[in-house]
């Protein structure tokens, strides 16, 4: 696709039609919608503030699009729906995250889901496919973010059941779950670990808020298990399932966040542009300064690049290969090039660029995290380089 602030999708007339309706949703109803409950990054998030967005996408087709027809959804491909990510993150709609489903909903399972039994399926997956029900996915702990095996948590076999114990951090959508997706080690074990879903309001159960990060926003909770009572039937997968499921989750989101990223650099760039054209300096717009001229234009490439490499990375993905080099490549470059983009952005805005409460200025701290979240890019460089030597293809030309 060539570059444009605002693709068409003339080639795809199904994917223009639903990002048409994605625009007027984003722009109009959910705009209003914020506005009147004066919703800004900080507003703590509550079922009351989310529910009836999620109902509201639900009628529109929007949550849960990605999952197949028996589950409720489109099918949507990859490709597709990282068009439908970027869309919403351009939109700088604060409550965009729960359009699709990533704030507690189908987004936030993942691929999880394709191990649920009939019988989790019923309970736990499809209330939240319908926006009834809303989960959060808990992995990382205090000293186990990028080494996800340093984890503490730990399940211990009771009966017919488990006893969960360990603090889990960084729950995203956690103060607005009902259950948590828990990786767990076994105990007695020194590397096998498995899934579980964890009812939020079990005994021995607490949902603490968790810390704030940089972007400010209050999504994030720690749950804190004490011998916490799990049945047999809540174990998701097989024993020894946990970091199959887990990591296999975290390779698909690695790719599945770039889009969300890309559609903030992309509205970092508009704003911008806007800015330079319309502030004065001198009594002459400072788009005029040559030197302004190519900060936009190193902008603009750096955007362009990384989504090419993200969109041929999810067609790959799409036609059922996994790229799992591409991944990592694509999470470095979109994260460093983003922080780039918003930096050069900051800059141009100035004063205004620094201010809290200004939109550019929120979105160089949110972007800023992705050079950290789902792995730094030091690890994702560790994944280049493990991935090239050990493949001589990678390594190696022929003639």
């Amino acid at each position: 696709m060539l570059f444009s602030l605002r693709p068409d999708y003339a080639d795809d007339p199904p994917l223009a039609e639903l990002v048409g309706r994605l625009r007027d949703y984003l722009d109009g109803e959910l705009a209003a919608y914020e506005r009147d409950h004066a919703v800004t990054p900080e507003t703590p998030i509550t079922r009351a503030l989310l529910e009836p967005v999620w109902q509201r996408s639900r009628e529109l087709g929007f949550y849960g699009i990605q999952l197949s027809p028996e589950l409720g959804g489109q099918g949507l491909p990859y490709r597709q729906l990282a068009a439908l990510k970027e869309e919403v993150a351009a939109s700088g709609r604060v409550l965009g995250h729960s359009v699709l489903g990533e704030m507690g909903g189908p987004l936030r399972v993942g691929d999880i889901i394709a191990a649920a039994t009939p019988d989790q399926l019923d309970r736990y997956f499809l209330p939240v496919v319908r926006g009834e029900r809303a989960c959060c996915f808990s992995l990382t702990e205090t000293d186990a973010g990028s080494d996800v095996r340093a984890m503490r948590t730990t399940a211990v076999r009771d009966g017919d059941g488990y006893r969960l114990t360990g603090r889990k951090v960084f729950s995203s959508a956690g103060p607005v779950a009902d259950f948590a997706i828990v990786i767990a080690l076994m105990a007695g074990t020194e590397k096998t670990y498995s899934a579980f879903l964890v009812d939020l309001d079990s005994p021995g159960c607490q949902v603490l808020p968790g810390a704030t990060p940089m972007s400010g926003e209050h999504i994030e909770s720690d749950i804190v298990l004490t011998d916490c009572p799990v049945p047999a039937a809540n174990l998701l997968g097989r024993e020894g399932d946990g970091l199959l499921l887990g990591l296999g989750r975290v390779n698909v989101n690695r790719l599945l966040h770039c889009p969300s990223v890309l559609g903030m650099a992309r509205r970092a760039i508009q704003l911008t542009l806007e800015r330079v054209r319309t502030r004065t300096v001198a009594g002459a717009p400072l788009a005029e300064l040559q030197t302004v001229q190519h900060k936009l234009a190193d902008m603009a490439t750096s955007y362009y690049a990384a989504r090419a490499m993200t969109h041929a990375a999810l067609s790959a993905l799409d036609g059922g290969t996994v790229p799992r080099l591409e991944a990592f490549m694509c999470k470095l470059q979109v994260a460093e090039s983003a922080f780039r983009i918003l930096d050069e952005a900051v800059q141009l805005h100035g004063k205004e660029g620094l201010t809290q409460g200004e939109e550019v200025e929120f979105l160089f701290r949110k972007v800023r995290m992705f050079r950290i979240l789902t792995g730094t890019s030091e690890i994702q460089r560790n994944g280049i380089a493990r991935l090239l030597l050990r493949e001589p293809a990678f390594g190696s030309s022929s003639s």
